[in-house]
């Protein structure tokens, strides 16, 4: 193979897709930071949008069979809003879709505290769920109501010790930093709290301020009372040294787990894999391309009936797709593979990126891996998005 014929290659594999992602869009509330694609509960059509994801699970696999399936996730809104009977034809929907699971599926959910009686935890046990993930956010009652969570901390030891009862231990919990009136000793006390549940995964996200949510209007109207950025820096520190003392392993920006226990799902996205996106609103990426699905619940609901429910479909273009692998898989503390990159598209990453990497190399914010490839440093894990910056739009033109 000669060098244009290499450059122009993209061995993508067209394997079929090992992982499932399914959206539930409804919530019993909004939460004021949230810009998800999600609605209120009160008089939606549940049950036709149930219907309409079988529908939808089904024109998918008879467009692209599904492999042996490695991971679910079913994401929101928050999924345990469903009654149980609803989770019921839901999770029977999925297992007769993608009936080939791998002997060790991962089957995560995400949750809220307060809405997972021992009853649904029971069907959710049943139907294939193995991993729950809590949103907590914090150990603070104050801080949860001022961001419009509707749980309380009391609510959040009940609903894992529901979990552990249906015997569902994989679990994981999520909090967040850089919130409204929170101060560095807040975050202690939460971190606190948390760790002393013993749990095998946690995530740890800084608040981000979107457009359209109460937040962002607030933010605008100078009526936001944000942590200053040294202290938000200050709380990223502690969180990381919190983890690290308790024996949890930082194995992206904003994730921690015990050996064996890191979200195989999310690995996916961060080594650029492709897998189903089904539900209003829900992307995917499949065989080099993208698809976003219609949003609203009564239009996506309708448009099943026509056909699959796609609002957009595009191929990603070879230089685009080299470029998320790089800023995705920064994200991931092992860092991205020289080998795994050459693979898929037939060429180094220096011969792509070197400006690129040798320039963050220097800045000390990116470190060379023993095997060939390159990771975040210590600095980088800090100022992650000032480095995946550099990869945006650096093929333009090539």
């Amino acid at each position: 193979m000669d060098g244009r014929e290499s450059r122009n290659s993209f061995n993508r594999p067209s394997t079929a897709p090992q992982a499932v992602y399914i959206h539930i869009p409804f919530c019993t509330n909004k939460c004021f930071y949230c810009d998800f694609n999600s609605y209120v509960l009160k008089d939606q059509p549940v049950m036709d949008y149930l219907r309409a994801l079988d529908r939808e699970m089904e024109l998918t696999v008879r467009e692209t069979p599904p492999g042996e399936i490695k991971s679910i996730f079913v994401g929101g809104g928050t999924p345990t809003v469903l009654k149980p009977d609803e989770m019921e034809f839901f999770l029977s929907s999925v297992r007769r879709h993608f009936p080939d699971w791998a002997a060790d599926i991962e089957f995560s959910m995400e949750a809220n505290p307060g809405t997972t009686d021992r009853d649904k935890l029971a069907v959710m046990k049943d139907g294939g769920v193995n991993r729950v993930s809590f949103g907590v956010q914090a150990f603070q009652n104050e801080l949860l109501s001022g961001i419009g969570r509707i749980h309380n901390t009391d609510d959040v030891f009940r609903s894992l010790e529901n979990a552990m009862a249906a015997g569902l231990d994989n679990l994981s919990i999520d909090l967040m930093f850089g919130l409204p009136n929170q101060t560095v000793e807040m975050l202690d006390y939460s971190m606190s709290r948390a760790l002393e549940l013993g749990l095998p995964h946690y995530s740890i996200y800084s608040l981000k301020v979107e457009e359209n949510t109460l937040f962002h209007t607030l933010y605008q109207k100078n009526q936001l009372p944000l942590p200053a950025e040294e202290d938000e820096l200050k709380m990223y520190l502690l969180l990381m040294e919190r983890m690290e003392q308790a024996g949890y392993k930082q194995y992206e920006i904003s994730n921690f787990a015990k050996p064996g226990y890191e979200s195989r799902h999310n690995i996916t996205y961060w080594r650029n894999e492709d897998y189903y996106g089904l539900g209003a609103g829900a992307h995917g990426y499949v065989n080099r391309c993208r698809h976003v699905n219609i949003k609203g619940v009564n239009p996506y609901n309708e448009a099943t009936q026509q056909g699959r429910p796609i609002l957009e479909r595009f191929e990603v273009p070879r230089e685009e797709a080299m470029e998320d692998f790089v800023m995705v898989g920064l994200r991931v503390l092992e860092g991205i593979s020289d080998d795994r990159f050459q693979r898929q598209f037939g060429v180094r990453l220096e011969d792509m990126f070197g400006e690129q990497l040798g320039k963050m190399l220097n800045a000390g914010l990116l470190e060379r891996t023993a095997a060939g490839g390159y990771r975040l440093s210590r600095k980088g894990i800090l100022f992650g998005n000032e480095v995946f910056a550099e990869f945006v739009g650096a093929l333009d033109g090539k």
